[in-house]
């Protein structure tokens, strides 16, 4: 069994598969000002919609003069319309199944109110003990905040959880607060790389995640990204 005693998920691109539904949210905003649509064919605006909070979604796309009545727009919105376009990732609910009573389960998400309803919908939120999104703090990721409100939630210390995560922005806030990091799907520059979710818990329960633990605490810097 390992010693760390909480796991922290990243929500999008980790627990959900859930680019289409974000594209669909802020394309119906865009229609309502006038802008563009965000397609497959700019990767770049696709990512910022993907990982991004909604004020920075906003604020690079419409303008800081439009950031605030955007935001008041979406807040109207009801995401539960784009719920159906979300998937669960693969393997997540078995893995939360085997996790649950042997590790505290936590949230860490730039995303808003809407983490709330979806996990109401996929019957997911009684897996977590804690949820921490952009709302609950000043600095969202890749600021580290977020992931130190939520092992505080948890009970933890920084040294005592994983942060699993798919992006730049999930790696850089993990580094910044000192936690390990898991880098989901090997897309974020991490050392310690988990492909599907049964990984983790194998990791978990074999105890290797408290040698990935020693290892970022010996690795200079530099080796880590």
């Amino acid at each position: 069994m390992s010693r760390i005693k909480g796991i922290i998920f990243d929500f999008d691109g980790v627990l959900f598969d859930s680019l289409r539904a974000n594209l669909a949210y802020y394309n119906t905003v865009f229609r309502a000002f006038g802008a563009p649509e965000v397609t497959a064919e700019d990767p770049e605006k696709m990512f910022l919609c993907h990982t991004a909070n909604s004020a920075r979604v906003f604020e690079v796309l419409l303008g800081e003069k439009r950031r605030d009545e955007a935001l008041a727009y979406a807040a109207a919105l009801d995401f539960r319309r784009f719920v159906p376009l979300m998937e669960m990732e693969a393997g997540l609910l078995p893995a939360l199944r085997s996790l649950r009573g042997k590790a505290d389960l936590a949230v860490a998400t730039n995303r808003g109110q809407s983490t709330y309803a979806i996990l109401e919908h996929f019957d997911l939120a009684r897996y977590f003990r804690t949820v921490v999104t952009c709302q609950d703090v000043a600095r969202p990721k890749p600021d580290p905040e977020m992931l130190l409100l939520a092992a505080s939630r948890l009970g933890a210390g920084k040294d005592e959880v994983l942060y699993v995560g798919d992006s730049d922005l999930d790696r850089l806030a993990a580094e910044a607060a000192g936690i390990l990091f898991a880098d989901y799907k090997g897309e974020a520059g991490g050392k310690l790389k988990i492909g599907h979710h049964s990984e983790l818990v194998s990791l978990f329960l074999e105890g290797d995640l408290d040698r990935s633990l020693t290892i970022s605490r010996t690795l200079p810097p530099s080796t880590l990204r």
